[in-house]
């Protein structure tokens, strides 16, 4: 028999947590609870790990920035925000941090369960065997920029460029349609699949962080490029 997914909840409204915890057991998780980062961080590092969290940013002590930011490093496990933070600036901070998704409260549980359901249905990093032999050269000129999606590596020259499966799979939806544009729709269908339900500028936030790492002058991109009023071309050089 398969483990189950171990799903971190990491909310300090004992109520909102509890309810959470009821629902997602019912969707077959093993639910693991934390109300501070601290405790957080600990269920994060401990010997099984988590496969999911879902974190609130506005936490007594070290807030949800400061955790997803202390968390990435130590793990590959998706990051979904549920905030009652609405603003743009809020979903950039939490996105450049390293969280992979963002939910505002209130919020749908069903929403919530089809997000997780969405970031568990992406190719892990990992890839595919039919994937072991996918390398793609997106660089030639600044040094080669090389794509192995079977190891799930971006690497310039001999230097390693770390991706968040969020950006793995939107640079993977960009190589499969290299030189076509592909709009903020498109691209949520590609990479967040039927997952997704808010603000569909989370593809450019995700897009301006993936452009730093593959660019060498990220605001003058030639690799990455955006096309006007249409959306976002991958050109390889």
């Amino acid at each position: 028999m398969e483990p189950m997914t171990r799903l971190l909840i990491l909310e300090d409204d004992a109520g909102l947590r509890a309810s959470l915890r009821m629902v997602l057991e019912d969707e077959g998780y093993e639910v693991v609870e934390a109300e501070n980062a601290e405790h957080g961080l600990e269920l994060v590092g401990d010997r099984g790990g988590v496969d999911l969290m879902l974190v609130d940013l506005m936490l007594r002590g070290m807030d949800g920035f400061s955790f997803i930011q202390r968390a990435r490093p130590q793990t590959e496990a998706p990051i979904v925000v549920v905030s009652a933070r609405d603003g743009i600036e809020d979903i950039v901070a939490a996105l450049e941090a390293g969280a992979d998704d963002y939910v505002t409260k209130p919020f749908l549980v069903d929403e919530v369960k089809a997000r997780l359901r969405a970031l568990l249905r992406r190719p892990s990093m990992a890839g595919s065997r039919a994937a072991q032999t996918e390398v793609f050269v997106l660089d030639a000129q600044d040094g080669p920029l090389v794509f192995d999606r079977g190891a799930a590596v971006l690497s310039r020259g001999d230097t390693p460029i770390h991706l968040t499966n969020t950006e793995f799979r939107l640079l993977s939806a960009l190589v499969d349609h290299a030189g076509l544009v592909l709009d903020r729709t498109a691209l949520l269908e590609h990479v967040w699949e039927r997952g997704f339900f808010g603000d569909d500028r989370i593809v450019d936030v995700h897009v301006r962080r993936l452009r730093k790492k593959l660019e060498t002058d990220p605001g003058s991109p030639k690799i990455l490029v955006t096309v006007r009023g249409l959306g976002y071309r991958l050109d390889t050089r």
